[in-house]
């Protein structure tokens, strides 16, 4: 039985820790390809008009993986505690497969105001493929400290790139959106042809910067918010100018990035990517964006 992994939201938190975790316990997995043209119609095709880009392109990935695969990972993640929620689409991805596809669902939850950890979901998994108690918290264990040690690095990196010498400009942005090759992936690279050099928003300590973001607004509570502008206060001054990238019609980031612009003291550019194909424009803003900076 081989599990699918789509290359999207989840995908971008959890992929170390998923991917160890299966090849510790032999489990068969196959993960999307990068997003493309293909993916994007499958997405458009399976979606509604009030879905974020983010949300189309995962349907577009789930429906991809659904000919090459048993069954399809998707979990459901409500919170990580009483002031760390998520968006509502992490939670409700579950039930838009389920509805939308004919193929088998493998989910998890996690809820820590409700007791449901990261390792009862791996541990649900786990017993799903047959395996032990005892391997699948060896694996457990060998998986979260392989993601760690691999988030740790490149932690480092990121914060190396705070001390070159060069237009530095950190990019606010959700890693879904961040690394995906038809969002974020065109305008890093365009920034660097431009000679800027990126930071990236969630590239740091993530406690460190749920206590920054306090800074900026002490009343978000969506975790994964918290994370992206609570960077901006942890570079200080290190920093030239700030890009917030986020997608439309994205409910979270309309509301927080508009707060934390009118509080900041430092050239920003609010990019919002929609599903157009056309990317003169942006490079247009860009230009003008660094020629400011």
């Amino acid at each position: 039985m081989k599990i699918g992994i789509p290359r999207g939201l989840f995908y971008y938190y959890f992929s170390d820790l998923w991917i160890s975790f299966f090849e510790k316990l032999n489990i068969s997995y196959i993960i999307s390809p990068e997003t493309n043209k293909e993916i994007k119609e499958l997405g458009n095709k399976y979606s509604t008009d009030e879905m974020c880009l983010s949300l189309k392109n995962y349907i577009g990935h789930v429906a991809y993986l659904s000919r090459y695969c048993d069954v399809i990972l998707v979990p459901r993640i409500d919170d990580f505690g009483k002031y760390e929620q998520t968006c509502t689409n992490f939670m409700a991805c579950y039930d838009i497969v389920n509805n939308l596809f004919d193929v088998k669902v493998l989910d998890y939850n996690i809820s820590l105001s409700s007791h449901d950890t990261l390792y009862k979901g791996m541990k649900r998994i786990g017993k799903f493929f047959g395996k032990s108690n005892k391997d699948i918290r060896r694996a457990f264990l060998c998986a979260t400290i392989k993601s760690n040690k691999l988030n740790k690095v490149r932690i480092i990196d990121n914060i190396n790139r705070l001390n070159l010498t060069g237009k530095k400009i950190l990019l606010v942005s959700h890693s879904y959106n961040t690394y995906d090759s038809t969002i974020g992936k065109p305008v890093i690279d365009y920034l660097e042809k431009l000679g800027c050099i990126v930071i990236y928003s969630d590239l740091f300590d993530k406690a460190a910067c749920r206590r920054k973001s306090l800074e900026l607004s002490p009343d978000i509570y969506w975790k994964y918010s918290k994370e992206s502008i609570g960077s901006i206060a942890l570079c200080g001054d290190k920093i030239d100018g700030i890009i917030f990238l986020s997608v439309f019609p994205c409910g979270l980031d309309s509301l927080v990035n508009e707060l934390v612009i009118r509080k900041i003291n430092k050239k920003c550019l609010n990019l919002v990517i929609d599903d157009m194909d056309a990317f003169a424009g942006i490079e247009t803003r860009l230009e003008s964006f660094v020629e400011i900076v």
